[in-house]
């Protein structure tokens, strides 16, 4: 077989990271400025996207150590039996693109996942050995992000916090039953496990000694998880039900969802329920909303019998729609929690609304300076020069935020 170039590893070991998702640029179309006509771009190289803690986006290295694998999931394109080329970075190779790649600016981290060579504890001990020479030997001090293996050992894991800013460990579906289906060489209970130990290792050095000294930071970032859907049956509110439960149980900073969809030689055992991406961008909005809102499961995923989120609406104003009769909302007096579920309106909104309510009263075009959407909030709200009169219990009013109907392609 013959030897691949670096430049060819970074083609095939970037384009297979794509489905780890992470990152904001992920599954978007392919854009680039290189024809002098524009700015930015959203791919080249395995370079893509992600948002710190403190809101700054900044640019990684995204790839795979290998897309080799000795799993078999069915939902995944690097499975065993998968027709797909396969690559393999050295871990000199990846020290070595994640500095060039730095020094030229094109990068601010890494974010680094892997398939599975040899063994579990093999592949997360190279990894390992990557983000430790890139910490001692390199000095390097920009952002890394490693996907762990949960069925390595924990003491690889353990390790790994130590040189990561965020580590990750992949529920992979949203039920042990579908984990147990389509990926058999998997245990639920071994990736709750992994996940328990990280969190257990950021609290357990969040204390300081008992002479005062602080022990190292681990995984500062904390850590995420990774749920794919569509690839099994689970509905809306058992995805979102159980992304409450990891938040709640491992103090995750994140859920990311990653539709499904079918690889041609690689998903025959799978129902193949292909969502649109519409679903996977309602359950992040679903999901925002049960973090920052105070929104319950059971009153997001209400709107329809079947468990799920209406795929034309955002999910605060379909639940708006209805409850019409908590609306309209009087900005001047209603409290925060009421504020929050207007539609339209963000949290920094309401923060400058309930700022500036201490010193007047607020008008329409308040609002507007505020950065509320007024066109989703305007049938909900009551301001001193404003009433929606009946346009809030007109039948109407979904027909007024509901995309127009689209011609089906037949061919």
């Amino acid at each position: 077989m013959a030897r691949l170039t670096l430049d060819r590893k970074l083609a095939i070991l970037s384009d297979a990271a794509r489905y780890d998702a992470s990152c904001a640029s992920s599954g978007t179309s392919r854009r680039d400025s290189r024809d002098g006509k524009g700015l930015g771009s959203t791919e080249g190289s395995g370079i893509c996207h992600a948002y710190a803690p403190d809101g700054r986006c900044i640019s990684l290295l995204k790839i795979l150590m290998t897309n080799f694998c000795i799993y078999d999931c069915a939902y995944c394109v690097n499975r065993v039996s998968s027709n797909v080329e396969r690559a393999r970075f050295s871990v000199d190779e990846v020290v070595t693109l994640t500095l060039e790649f730095y020094r030229r600016n094109y990068i601010e981290g890494l974010f680094l996942s892997s398939g599975i060579i040899r063994s579990p504890d093999d592949t997360m001990a190279d990894m390992v050995r990557i983000a430790k020479r890139l910490r001692e030997e390199e000095h390097f001090r920009g952002y890394i992000h490693l996907k762990t293996i949960p069925d390595a050992a924990q003491e690889l894991i353990d390790e790994a916090g130590l040189y990561a800013d965020r580590l990750s460990i992949n529920v992979e579906l949203p039920t042990d039953a579908s984990v147990r289906t389509y990926a058999p060489e998997k245990d639920p209970a071994t990736i709750r496990r992994a996940m328990g130990g990280v969190r257990q290792q950021r609290e357990a050095r969040k204390e300081p000694s008992h002479r005062g000294k602080r022990p190292p930071c681990y995984a500062p970032a904390g850590q995420s998880t990774q749920m794919i859907v569509g690839a099994d049956g689970a509905t809306d509110a058992t995805i979102l039900g159980n992304a409450t439960r990891l938040y709640g149980d491992y103090q995750l900073k994140r859920v990311y969802y990653s539709a499904f969809s079918p690889i041609p030689d690689a998903t025959a055992a799978l129902p193949l329920i292909k969502p649109p991406l519409a679903r996977e961008h309602r359950l992040y909005q679903a999901d925002w909303l049960l973090r920052f809102y105070g929104f319950g499961v059971d009153e997001i995923t209400s709107a329809r019998p079947d468990g799920n989120l209406d795929l034309d609406l955002d999910p605060k104003l379909a639940w708006a729609l209805r409850n019409r009769h908590l609306f309209p909302v009087e900005v001047n007096r209603a409290d925060r929690e009421t504020l929050l579920r207007v539609p339209g309106f963000g949290t920094k909104t309401v923060t400058r609304i309930l700022a500036t309510r201490r010193h007047r009263s607020l008008r329409y075009d308040d609002l507007r300076r505020m950065g509320a959407s007024l066109k989703k909030a305007a049938p909900f709200v009551t301001l001193l020069d404003w009433t929606p009169g009946g346009l809030t219990d007109s039948a109407a009013l979904r027909a007024r935020f509901a995309p127009p109907p689209e011609q089906l392609q037949l061919l």
